[in-house]
């Protein structure tokens, strides 16, 4: 340790974190009358979540930029829960938002939280699951991106996504006093950092940076003050979704062929 000050910091935090007694589990969140809010739900893992959580009983909102595919998902996801007995009114909501956008957010979180809306005023599961794969290497080196642009829009998706995400919803999850979990989906990739897709591994491990700082602001939460928030990051290795052919697609537009230009997808496993 380099100060004093870092050993004190480190040592209080210990010693918070042995007293959290706080058991917010997401096995206990996912029940009916409950609300889960999912992005990147038109795919992949995002789709997948929004089906268990769904299937548990809870209302969903499923967000995501690609507007067709989000509906195909959402109707999807209605039909597994058609025929579910349930005691209370299931609602199963998709809309289209770009994550990048923070005011985009800040308008699903006012119609989730709003006493006026159709589901109930309450968020208990909050994922940030959105998330594009960028370009190559190091910009500027060869076989890396010519400009910024690329790593912006990367940047802007996986890492500033969530951070948006978590403006809108925390003080409102907060102010609830409702028990509640804020899942980041990382990379494994943020992490091992293999080489060859630099900007997306910058962009997970930032999250993860992003993740473990949030929960442990919420930790000091439920000791201080009976906070009844958790943060994780979830650490998915190789999953077989979409986010390679949605990337690929926008970068190509027309000339896009899904036959030539991706080597997976859901549907190409």
């Amino acid at each position: 340790f380099s100060t004093t000050t870092e050993k004190s910091t480190i040592y209080h935090t210990l010693i918070m974190a042995s007293t959290d007694t706080t058991l917010i589990s997401i096995s206990d969140l996912m029940k009916p009358g409950h609300t889960a809010v999912v992005t990147g739900a038109s795919s992949g893992i995002g789709k997948a979540a929004s089906l268990t959580f769904a299937k548990a009983g809870m209302n969903v909102w499923m967000l995501d930029l690609d507007g067709p595919e989000l509906l195909a998902a959402q109707k999807f996801v209605k039909q597994q829960v058609a025929d579910k007995d349930t005691t209370t009114e299931q609602l199963i909501l998709a809309e289209k938002v770009n994550v990048a956008d923070p005011q985009a957010l800040q308008l699903v979180a006012d119609q989730v939280f709003s006493a006026a809306g159709e589901a109930p005023s309450h968020c208990h599961i909050l994922m940030n699951n959105a998330g594009i794969t960028g370009q190559g290497g190091v910009p500027g080196c060869p076989g890396g991106p010519s400009d910024m642009a690329p790593v912006h829009a990367t940047m802007n998706v996986n890492l500033y996504g969530p951070v948006h995400g978590v403006q809108a919803f925390l003080p409102r999850m907060q102010a609830s006093q409702q028990p509640g979990i804020i899942i980041n989906t990382g990379s494994k990739q943020g992490i091992t950092m293999p080489p060859g897709n630099l900007t997306y591994n910058m962009s997970k491990a930032a999250l993860k940076c992003f993740t473990e700082g949030l929960e442990h602001e919420l930790m000091k939460d439920r000791v201080q003050k009976g906070g009844k928030l958790r943060a994780a990051l979830l650490v998915p290795g190789w999953v077989n979704t979409s986010i390679l052919l949605k990337t690929v697609r926008a970068q190509k537009g027309d000339d896009f062929d899904e036959t030539k230009h991706v080597f997976f997808s859901e549907a190409k496993p």
